[in-house]
């Protein structure tokens, strides 16, 4: 594929792809090592009443309202799950089980009855996202990148997913030792007066944050994959904490890239005449990858968080 193809119809999907599973990733090693995985997939259950609430009380897909309205739903998701805790007594994990399948289930009933015929939200869109569609059409070829009137026309997708990637790279970047400290032991992380428990909010909040970011371009598949499986293959790989965070970048670039290239000429190589959903594929590398570190990886006979910090 020359340039004057590839970069308007493949660059720009594939850009969002790769910004949204390292804005993902990047949390989810801490999420995985506190063994909290199960919140980045209840974040991006919980994630889409929100925004179809907002949707409809606005009329417009925009940033803010749909922030606003997924942070709303978060909260009530995390108040929801407190008091089925108590009330029933049942463990965290089965009563977080039940909000998020149940919140999920809310909000494609909802969009099944709301008319978003006129924008991208739909069930589709909700689960496989909006990745193929996200291309530049003013691009002429890789000269466009150097061109300030077809930047301007870039996907309002992509610049939205890199400043999501920039505000999660400097939040791991800033509290990074604190994070660090109470990952592995919170005890101590508490003597030096680490508010841990802020600490944690925080962690989930900026979750929160790029699973909403990503929701509209890549759906809640990649969202859920991309909090895990990069995460959880690292830590096969490595008992060094810095060295984790490496891999699972890593992991989670491959996985956009390989996967995306894949959805594309994949089926085409094996004789098929239709592409598969990027999405999807994705998905599918990533949890291909995970296996692949759980079969070879050096630590994959050892468990809980890695042994140096």
């Amino acid at each position: 594929m020359s340039g004057a193809e590839f970069v308007p119809l493949s660059l720009t999907p594939m850009l969002i792809g790769t910004c949204a599973a390292v804005a993902c990733a990047l949390p989810g090693n801490f999420l995985v090592l506190r063994r909290q995985a199960l919140i980045g997939d209840a974040i991006s259950h919980v994630v889409l009443p929100g925004i179809v609430v907002a949707f409809l009380l606005t009329g417009a897909i925009a940033a803010w309202p749909m922030m606003l309205g997924a942070g709303g739903a978060a909260v009530l998701a995390v108040a929801l799950i407190e008091a089925i805790r108590r009330l029933g007594r049942i463990e965290p994990g089965a009563a977080m089980g039940v909000v998020f399948t149940s919140m999920f289930a809310g909000g494609v009933l909802l969009l099944e009855q709301s008319d978003t015929s006129s924008v991208h939200l739909d069930v589709q869109h909700a689960l496989y996202g909006n990745l193929e569609s996200l291309i530049w059409l003013d691009a002429t070829g890789w000269a466009s990148l150097l061109d300030p009137e077809a930047l301007g026309a870039l996907p309002p997708e992509l610049i939205r997913m890199a400043v999501t990637l920039l505000v999660v790279i400097g939040f791991t970047w800033l509290l990074w030792r604190p994070l660090k400290l109470s990952t592995f032991d919170e005890g101590f992380a508490r003597t030096l007066g680490m508010r841990t428990g802020l600490l944690g909010l925080a962690l989930v909040i900026v979750a929160a944050v790029a699973a909403v970011a990503a929701f509209d371009a890549v759906g809640s598949i990649i969202v859920i994959a991309m909090f895990i499986c990069p995460p959880a293959a690292a830590r096969l790989m490595t008992d060094r904490l810095e060295h984790q965070v490496g891999w699972s970048v890593a992991f989670a670039v491959l996985s956009a890239v390989l996967g995306y290239v894949l959805a594309g000429y994949g089926p085409l190589w094996l004789g098929a005449q239709d592409a598969v959903s990027a999405a999807g594929m994705i998905a599918t590398v990533s949890g291909v990858i995970l296996a692949l570190a759980a079969r070879f990886g050096p630590c994959r006979s050892r468990t809980g968080a890695p042994q140096e910090i």
